[in-house]
């Protein structure tokens, strides 16, 4: 066990307890953590500060409301819905036709429109929410992903996470829908994920279940072909994520859509650490990079992106 202490250290792995209490504890205001616990308060905060994200169709707030929903998705073949302060890709329905009065979900599977209903009245009760709270419903547009990583995704969007320190994007994986995860790009159910190059956003190694793979499990396409397009411009709004809510330590989920380029989807103050895994590297040493002074400061978000991909990437 020494000895395995011993080369997570060389590597610069960050575990659970340096994570909580060195960076989340230390850079990340708890005043601050409604802004990314709250999707629909991450919404507006990314629409004041110029940032792109998934239009928002419109909101449920109370039970006695939820018949507003027929009106809200009239005429709508496609849309997401979600719990506002959810967790975990956990109360995410997404809707991908219809058949007739029956919806389409995005595995192929149908649901009725009393099924729905009843899934909106149980994200306003607080099953999905973090604490069991009571939640409002968000109804979004579906994202139609880049067509450059249709072979990559199965039934699901990918998205890219960021791990995004002092304005600084220090470390970046895409995570992959599987048929085992639902659709969902959520590591913990089954989703793939991929570490990227910091400097090109192409793939290198692959991970599902913490155990490293090659090709897409429903795909079978090759991880490392992976390019994602659009990386300047995903590095950049990594990087002002940090500028719109204060947070020095955070995980930006970026999505990048076919018609509209890239779209911030959600942020998170307590990003876990499976992205080393994805990486096959660890975070400290660029942290470290950081804390060490070595960075410029009073940069712009271009110009912290332009030096993680300058700079960080070679660490």
């Amino acid at each position: 066990m020494f000895q395995l202490i011993k080369q997570l250290d060389r590597r610069g792995v960050m575990g659970l307890n340096s994570r909580n209490v060195h960076y989340i504890g230390r850079y990340n205001p708890r005043h601050l953590f409604p802004l990314v616990d709250d999707k629909l308060k991450t919404k507006i905060l990314a629409q004041k500060a110029g940032v792109q994200v998934p239009e928002l169709i419109g909101t449920i707030e109370y039970q006695h409301d939820v018949k507003q929903l027929d009106q809200i998705v009239e005429g709508l073949d496609t849309f997401v819905i979600k719990p506002s302060k959810g967790s975990g890709g956990k109360g995410i329905l997404v809707v991908a036709g219809r058949d007739g009065d029956n919806f389409i979900k995005a595995n192929g599977g149908t649901t009725t429109t009393p099924e729905v209903r009843r899934h909106v009245s149980n994200i306003l009760g607080g099953l999905f929410s973090l604490g069991g709270r009571r939640d409002i419903v968000m109804i979004e547009s579906l994202i139609h992903f880049d067509p450059s990583l249709s072979q990559f995704s199965h039934e699901g969007v990918p998205d890219i996470r960021f791990i995004v320190f002092q304005g600084f994007p220090v470390m970046a994986m895409i995570r992959l829908a599987t048929h085992d995860s639902q659709g969902k790009a959520n590591l913990h159910q089954g989703a793939v994920g991929v570490g990227l190059d910091l400097a090109t956003g192409k793939g290198s190694k692959g991970v599902r279940f913490d155990q490293p793979i090659e090709s897409h499990p429903d795909t079978n396409a090759k991880l490392a072909d992976l390019e994602v397009s659009h990386w300047p411009e995903m590095m950049e709004l990594s990087a002002k994520c940090y500028d719109m809510t204060g947070l020095g330590y955070l995980g930006a989920d970026i999505v990048l859509d076919e018609k509209r380029g890239p779209l911030l989807l959600e942020l998170n103050a307590r990003p876990g650490l499976a992205i080393q895994i994805a990486n096959m590297s660890g975070l400290l040493k660029r942290l470290q990079y950081i804390e060490d002074g070595k960075a410029p400061s009073n940069l712009s978000a271009e110009e912290r992106a332009r030096f993680a991909v300058d700079v960080l990437a070679k660490i």
